[in-house]
């Protein structure tokens, strides 16, 4: 099972609600293309800022590090470093764009694929009016929270110690 972030695009001109068809679905997780070929990867995404932070960063420091130590063998660590760096943090990488872009974040969908996440997402996106954001994560109701007097510890300790 994965977990996908739903992000809903800007709203076009005079549009009234956002189309169906441009939300982004962001998979959470491990990228292994991100990792083999980031700068392509980078660049099928439109990171753009990314790209051009990997463009500026790699050479220095693969270079930075063959000078320090004037070994092939650390310049590559580091370089094998940053690109498993990468595949680990693609998904943060787009989902910043994303918001920094002003998609707004609707929530998360576990699901087996793309398709599927899809499918449940709008199927409750439907149900709730199409206008709400959905989330698919729990909350504590109000009337829980306020249930809880104040010289209670809420963790492992069933009281304050004193």
């Amino acid at each position: 099972m994965s977990i996908y972030t739903v992000f809903q695009p800007p709203l076009r001109g005079e549009d009234v609600s956002a189309d169906p068809e441009r939300f982004a679905f962001v998979r959470e997780g491990f990228h292994f293309w991100a990792m083999i070929f980031a700068p392509l990867w980078l660049l099928s995404h439109r990171l753009w800022l990314a790209f051009v932070g990997y463009l500026i960063l790699m050479p220095l420091l693969t270079t930075g590090t063959y000078l320090l130590t004037r070994s092939d063998d650390a310049a590559t660590i580091v370089g094998v470093a940053v690109a498993l760096l990468i595949g680990f943090e693609a998904s943060t990488l787009r989902r910043w764009t994303l918001e920094r872009n002003g998609w707004r974040n609707l929530g998360s969908v576990v699901a087996d694929d793309l398709e599927s996440a899809e499918q449940r997402f709008f199927e409750s996106w439907v149900a709730g009016g199409g206008l709400a954001p959905v989330s698919t994560q729990t909350s504590i109701p109000h009337a829980a929270m306020s249930s809880v007097g104040s010289g209670d510890v809420i963790g492992l300790f069933p009281g304050a110690a004193r």
